[in-house]
């Protein structure tokens, strides 16, 4: 009874962290992330009367805690894009999860194999759940809340605000499209004795087409019937003004529940509504509310999360690390990612500075986690007797995840305020007004 209370006064001091640490560092080269991770490995090493978490030994409660604080990050993300939906704005969006997200799959898949002897389906598993970049985690270089001028111009040609839209937007797609790889590595464990033809056509018809296009589908209707319900009436009861944006957790537990009944992608779906209720009215202050209350829910969610995932390290996560390991997690992070990210902007009409950006902050967090938990909760995993390998799996990627949150934690900040203040120097040496002066 008495690590039960324990239990509540440190998640307590969490939950007070998560309010207080944004203002504390707000101009510090280190995120708040890393400073739960280490309470997080600190309490649970403490002879205070707590287990340490094992999420191997507790996959389904892991998938259902990371997958409820993916959900509502991608709400929040989508609530931020104020760039309006089409081709040519969205285009370096497009370039990652087309080019750089798949090279990442590929080249992580082809480490696992090559490097570490892994079977085809871990391989396979391993690269789709590297590939996601994190919603949760990448909260320090996506951009500002909606209808503020965060230099994100409505002008899809101008460049300004280019590294913070496209992570942000990147962040919130690729999660849900991760999940077609991540059946395939399933498919792949199940079809030992099948007929290549026969499970390969399943997988894309129901796995790639049927349930992306299910999760678009569901998220923009939703979004539209959500957004005449959250716009069209407006409460000035005490009560009503009290539960403002609250309509931001209904919309995110709606659209995933409905489009997982309907087994298509829940993530897409909470994106895809976002997005939409964004554009519905585009200059409505209500907008605020509802972005608010998605980054204080997930803010406070993220806190509890990232101390279990100290309190796992603590627990021996990472013990069974090899230098093969580390080395593979080492060159995932600094080596695939960045030139997966390089690759795919090869014409894109960005400055090799702003590039450069984009591709080294592709952020892994929470969402990998997810995947692996999810992943490992199936049978064809399980019956393979693929699970031998889980503990190394779970701490190679735990290692990746530690070691994105230190590295990017860390430069997020320095490096966004040297390229924002690259731009303003750039700006007035190309200022017109400033010329016409000069002449």
């Amino acid at each position: 009874m008495a690590s039960y209370y324990v239990a509540l006064t440190v998640f307590g001091l969490a939950i007070l962290g998560a309010v207080v640490l944004p203002r504390l560092l707000s101009d510090r080269p280190i995120s708040f992330p890393l400073i739960f991770i280490g309470a997080g490995a600190l309490v649970f090493t403490l002879p205070v009367g707590l287990t340490p978490p094992q999420p191997l030994e507790n996959p389904q409660q892991t998938e259902r805690l990371t997958e409820l604080v993916v959900i509502i990050a991608l709400m929040g993300a989508g609530l931020k894009l104020d760039r309006p939906f089409d081709w040519r704005a969205w285009a370096p969006t497009w370039r990652l999860l087309g080019i750089a997200m798949p090279l990442t799959i590929a080249l992580t898949a082809i480490l696992a194999w090559q490097y570490l002897g892994a079977h085809i389906a871990i391989a396979v598993l391993m690269g789709a759940v590297i590939a996601p970049t994190d919603p949760v985690l990448a909260a320090d270089v996506q951009t500002g809340p909606p209808t503020e001028a965060n230099d994100e111009e409505i002008d899809p040609t101008e460049q300004e605000g280019t590294i913070r839209f496209t992570l942000t937007s990147e962040a919130g797609l690729n999660d849900g499209l991760a999940f077609p790889f991540t059946y395939l590595a399933i498919a792949l464990a199940t079809a030992v004795g099948l007929e290549t033809n026969v499970w390969i056509v399943d997988w894309f018809l129901v796995d790639v087409v049927y349930k992306i296009a299910m999760g678009g589908v569901v998220g923009y209707v939703l979004g539209k019937v959500l957004a005449r319900f959250v716009f069209g009436r407006y409460g000035t009861t005490q009560l009503a003004q009290l539960m403002a944006g609250a309509e931001a957790l209904a919309a995110t537990l709606l659209a995933y529940g409905v489009t997982e009944l309907f087994h298509g992608y829940g993530f897409i779906a909470v994106f895809v509504t976002a997005l939409v209720l964004r554009h519905h009215e585009w200059d409505h202050p209500y907008y605020e509310e509802l972005h608010d209350f998605a980054v204080i829910v997930e803010r406070l969610l993220m806190a509890v999360v990232l101390l279990l995932f100290g309190g796992a390290i603590a627990g021996g996560l990472l013990a069974p690390l090899t230098l093969e390991l580390v080395a593979v997690g080492v060159v995932v992070v600094l080596v695939v990612r960045p030139l997966s990210g390089l690759v795919s902007l090869i014409g894109f009409p960005a400055t090799w500075r702003e590039r450069a950006v984009i591709s080294a902050f592709g952020i892994r967090g929470i969402g990998s986690f997810y995947y692996l938990a999810y992943a490992l909760n199936q049978a064809s995993f399980q019956q393979m007797e693929l699970l031998i390998a889980a503990d190394r799996v779970w701490a190679l990627v735990g290692f990746i995840v530690l070691t994105s949150s230190v590295l990017h934690g860390i430069t997020a900040t320095p490096v966004m305020e040297a390229v924002d203040q690259w731009r303003e120097e750039n700006r007035a040496d190309f200022d017109p007004q400033r010329h016409t002066e000069m002449d």
